[in-house]
């Protein structure tokens, strides 16, 4: 299996917030060491998490720690109700 390193960020929106949240949520910059990153949404639009690859936790670190990222997390403030976030290491599984 090919191990990758991933950061989830889960974030509660609040209600009829999501398209403001939206347009503050996407960076600027495309961050460097980033591979991936997917977001999904709930059904009531009120909950979004974002899954992104990283080539090492360093980089993801270091995007983290960008001021590109502090103006996107402030932009996002406003809408924000709730976050959670972590770090993991894993990889795809196969599906026989």
């Amino acid at each position: 299996m090919d191990e990758h390193f991933v950061w989830v960020t889960t974030r509660r929106v609040r209600p009829g917030a999501l398209e403001d949240f939206e347009r503050a949520w996407r960076p600027s910059a495309h961050p460097d060491g980033m591979r991936r990153a997917f977001a999904y949404w709930s059904e009531d639009g009120e909950e979004v998490t974002g899954v992104s690859f990283w080539e090492s936790r360093q980089a993801c670190d270091s995007w983290r720690g960008s001021d590109a990222e502090k103006q996107r997390r402030d932009a996002m403030a406003p809408y924000v109700v709730e976050e959670r976030e972590g770090y993991y290491r894993g990889g795809e599984l196969a599906i026989p």
